[in-house]
């Protein structure tokens, strides 16, 4: 709770000297804010997005579990998770461009609210496998984490909202918060998931429901993801204003919108001399992710012994180090160091650490017994592995908001949900190829996934690097 409070704090003040800004940078005259009060509109859109990514979180822990309990391949644990991604992958352009259009607050409550609708339908598939069987469990799960996945591309509009309602030098350290929203999200998020698949949870569920509401431990965390998109419906729905703000030509007709396809965006993207970089980038850098993402906690499972219980610690570590990084140091960075350099020093960063963690596992047969002292638990591989999981947040911390912070720059005000959605729309088509490639590559050799990820992410830092001189 420090760290937002603080880096809210910071931005309200940038915010309400916009005027001075737009007279030092002589964008023209002062104007007034794009809302009543900047600072309560920040902190009210990135609760938003901090409690739909709780909900997110929530049902992070359970889906092998749900999936492998219709007895079927692992192979649709992938998929089904490549399933949103996809699904976000093509619509985060269309609802950045509607939210151009009708604006940002109804574009992020309409999606949060069809968010809800998907997750109880999501904890409905055991009910749909016992009365139709695998094949109907399978698509209720698949239809409603699609339909997930696609409201989530709404992420698009509130990177927008928070362009909207920040001056355009202090845009890095806002965007910051809500990619800090996003790590906090994941903190909380499978902690509340595992909690609620308890069965003393359960148990105690199952006696208070109603006959034709299920009580599993699939259930539980999918109703509770629900739940959480509603509240943040609700939160919107009474605190979110609409940003004042330039609309894009052609809203009265929709001649326009009607024109403009995702497959269009895309192509302008890549034939824009400031979007196709930023694009590309992101695509490339969601693949290089993505082992870390999915072959992580296999990985400390076969090399360090560690059960679910003990991954989690470190995804919770490295959580709170990206909520640190990205509300507070990558904001504070960004007012004396070019973004273009950012993203550049924090590809070279999380390379490095992507390189790191295969090789944390070798510590001990490289350095013989080293005695650390203090408890059995901390081992010299483990201090190892929390040094390497350290750089890996830092480094990713920098590129992604360096990189949000360039894509607003480079886009027209009247155009920032367009630019956002088909950005997070390039990295949710990575999230959707980098998984199986990565989760192959494990089979292959153990360190490949992490190696070949630190591999891609060597041109983003050449380029970006030229590009920054």
């Amino acid at each position: 709770m420090t760290h937002p409070e603080a880096g809210s704090a910071s931005i309200e003040a940038d915010a309400l000297d916009d005027a001075d800004v737009a007279a030092e940078t002589g964008d023209g005259p002062p104007h007034p804010p794009a809302v009543a009060n900047p600072r309560r509109a920040l902190a009210v859109v990135i609760g938003v997005v901090f409690i739909d990514l709780v909900g997110f979180g929530i049902v992070i822990p359970i889906l092998p579990f749900y999936v492998r309990s219709f007895g079927v391949s692992d192979a649709f644990i992938g998929l089904l998770a490549a399933s949103y991604s996809l699904a976000q992958f093509l619509a985060a352009p269309t609802l950045g461009r509607l939210s151009d259009r009708i604006g940002r607050r109804p574009v992020l409550l309409a999606s949060l609210a069809t968010a809800g609708v998907a997750w109880v339908t999501f904890g409905y598939a055991g009910e749909s496998g016992a009365r139709f069987g695998t094949a109907a469990a399978l698509g209720t799960l698949f239809a409603s984490r699609t339909l997930a996945g696609a409201m989530g591309g709404n992420i698009a509009a509130a990177q927008a909202y928070v362009a909207d309602i920040t001056p355009r030098d202090r845009r890095a350290g806002a965007l910051g918060l809500v990619g800090a929203s996003f790590a906090l999200g994941f903190v909380f998020g499978p902690a509340i998931g595992g909690l609620l698949a308890a069965d003393p949870v359960v148990a105690r569920a199952d006696a208070l429901f109603p006959a034709f509401v299920p009580a599993t431990a699939y259930s539980l965390p999918s109703f509770a993801a629900a739940g959480m998109s509603f509240l943040a419906v609700g939160v919107g729905a009474a605190f979110l204003e609409e940003p004042r703000r330039t609309r894009p030509a052609g809203d009265a007709d929709g001649a326009r919108a009607g024109r403009t396809t995702a497959i269009g965006q895309f192509r302008d993207a890549l034939a824009s001399v400031a979007l196709r970089p930023l694009t590309v980038a992101y695509f490339v850098v969601a693949v290089a992710f993505a082992g870390v993402q999915v072959m992580f906690i296999p990985y400390v499972a076969d090399a360090f012994g560690y059960d679910a219980t003990a991954a989690a610690f470190l995804l919770t570590y490295v959580g709170v180090l990206g909520a640190v990084n990205q509300g507070v140091l990558v904001g504070r960075l960004s007012r004396i160091v070019p973004s273009r350099t950012l993203v550049s020093a924090g590809s070279v960063v999380l390379g490095g650490a992507l390189v790191a963690i295969p090789a944390t596992g070798l510590v001990d047969r490289s350095l013989g017994d080293v005695a650390l002292g203090g408890p059995t638990w901390l081992t010299l591989p483990l201090v190892a592995l929390l040094v390497a999981l350290a750089a890996l947040s830092l480094g990713n911390a920098l590129v992604n908001v360096s990189l949000a912070t360039l894509v607003s720059a480079s886009a027209d005000d009247a155009e920032q949900g367009a630019a956002f959605g088909v950005t997070q729309g390039a990295s949710s088509l990575g999230r959707t190829v980098g998984p199986p490639l990565m989760a192959v590559l494990y089979t292959v050799a153990v360190a490949s996934p992490f190696l070949i990820g630190a591999l891609l992410l060597v041109p983003v830092a050449v380029a970006f690097g030229r590009s920054a001189r």
